[in-house]
């Protein structure tokens, strides 16, 4: 049975309006600011006649080029990954230094904490830990107290971390700036700490724990509806004398971009369910997405902001991360010093690679667990599929934090467009077409015209 939502009915009007796309020149107005603001040069947004959008380059660029850094406006850290790496909440570069992310990893190993290298969440396993070496008494104490310098960890430095404003002990910052910034986008309302604007965090707390038990796309779409209440609340301030519904819409402004389907109508089928049972396991979903809302609305509910607490507002959200998000991957600090002492010199190296190995093997094959999330970034977001793609996502040595950043892969003329792959392009066409179906669409690109075997 279709799981049916109160607020659906009751907000029709509002919701259908949120759901409008945006017209042609309320989206190159919105992403000409974007681009302005990422400074980036050579591309621009432009939409067709189907209310697709894409991005085109305005200048030749080279093999090799950097098209635009794209900031995030929604993003998360997988939680199994939180055991393994403390980055900023908000910018996701690593923080504090190279002695306490070491230190706090082989503590928390110490307690039998499993890492989760690269695996599926719910599948991380603390086996390998009989295999680990141990660490003479002290030392890990010493790691995390500053206590214990490592030979060219300067050659490393992390900004110092800086607590939530909130009290809760779950995010952290590497700057003030960042710390404020999240704290008044959307983490206030988030936040289970003692100065959080929660409703109840009673309420938070469950709706986190049933997030980290099935989905964690559940605490993307959250920060979601919690920067656009903020958003609206700060408007509101400014603009007493505008309608509410005027205010949401222009608060929702920067969602309302992104191409939306409701999550269970496009999220990719499990190889281990029956295609026969098709119906069976999106209305699964349905309700999946229904328990959560409830569990949120329970925590940060705002009459005036009704509409965002729809199933149908926060299916499409959802939708929107399941078809555009991009993985978010900063690569570890931890790493990076292991690899520099392995490629000193040997007279500078003797004296750093007795403790270097002694904490290698402590950590085993946990060293070099990078940071791993999702987010939405709007520009990247823009960009077309193709199976034979003239750029990618790919993080240079100097990309520290969690913006995307767009190389070309060929040189690309003045009035292409600029497209990536959504999946493995390598895959016979059959296993493309068949992914890229979650998407909404049937390729076209030229690899897929010359590989059909239907072509005529």
């Amino acid at each position: 049975m279709e799981t049916k939502c109160p607020v659906d009915a009751k907000c029709a009007a509002e919701i259908s309006a949120m759901l409008t796309p945006p017209s042609p020149l309320q989206l190159q107005e919105y992403f000409e600011e974007i681009i302005s603001e990422r400074k980036c040069h050579g591309i621009e947004v432009k939409q067709d006649g189907n209310l697709s959008k894409g991005v085109y380059a305005t200048m030749e660029l080279k093999e090799g080029e950097l098209i635009l850094k794209d900031k995030i406006l929604v993003g998360l850290q997988h939680v199994p990954n939180k055991l393994d790496c403390l980055v900023c909440g908000y910018c996701f570069q690593f923080i504090e230094s190279v002695e306490y992310q070491i230190g706090r990893k082989l503590y928390l190993q110490s307690l039998g904490v499993p890492s989760c290298n690269g695996c599926d969440e719910g599948e991380c396993s603390s086996s390998s830990s009989n295999n680990k070496a141990c660490l003479p008494g002290g030392v890990i104490e010493a790691l995390m107290n500053g206590e214990l310098v490592l030979p060219y960890s300067d050659k490393f430095p992390l900004p110092s971390t800086v607590p939530c404003p909130g009290g809760c002990q779950e995010a952290y910052y590497c700057s003030k700036s960042c710390a404020q910034t999240d704290w008044e986008s959307s983490h206030s309302l988030l936040c289970t700490g003692e100065r959080s604007e929660s409703l109840s965090i009673e309420a938070l707390s469950k709706f986190i724990q049933h997030a980290t038990e099935t989905n964690d796309i559940f605490l993307l779409a959250a920060k979601t509806i919690s920067f656009t209440i903020l958003r609206y609340r700060k408007l509101k301030a400014a603009n007493a004398d505008r309608s509410e519904l005027s205010l949401l819409l222009e608060a929702w402004k920067p969602i309302s971009m992104g191409y939306k389907r409701r999550w269970w109508e496009c999220i990719s089928f499990p190889d281990d369910v029956d295609r026969s049972d098709d119906t069976a396991f999106r209305m699964q979903i349905q309700q999946l997405a229904f328990k959560s809302l409830q569990l949120l609305k329970a925590a940060i509910f705002d009459e005036e902001c009704e509409p965002l607490f729809s199933l149908e507002i926060y299916g499409n959200i959802i939708g929107m991360f399941e078809l555009n998000n991009l993985d978010l991957v900063v690569a570890s600090t931890v790493e990076d010093y292991f690899l520099y002492i392995d490629d000193l010199p040997d007279p500078e190296k003797e004296k750093a690679e007795k403790i270097a190995r002694q904490l290698l093997d402590a950590l085993g094959d946990d060293y070099s667990i990078c940071c791993q999330g999702t987010a939405f970034y709007p520009l990247q977001s823009c960009m077309n599929h193709s199976c034979c793609p003239n750029a990618h996502a790919f993080k240079r040595d100097e990309d520290r934090d969690g913006q995307a950043a767009i190389i070309t892969l060929k040189p690309i003329r003045k009035g292409e467009e600029v497209t990536v792959s959504y999946i493995d392009e390598d895959l016979p066409f059959e296993d493309r077409q068949a992914l890229l179906a979650d998407y909404g669409f049937k390729c076209r690109c030229n690899a897929c015209l010359e590989q059909d075997p239907n072509k005529k």
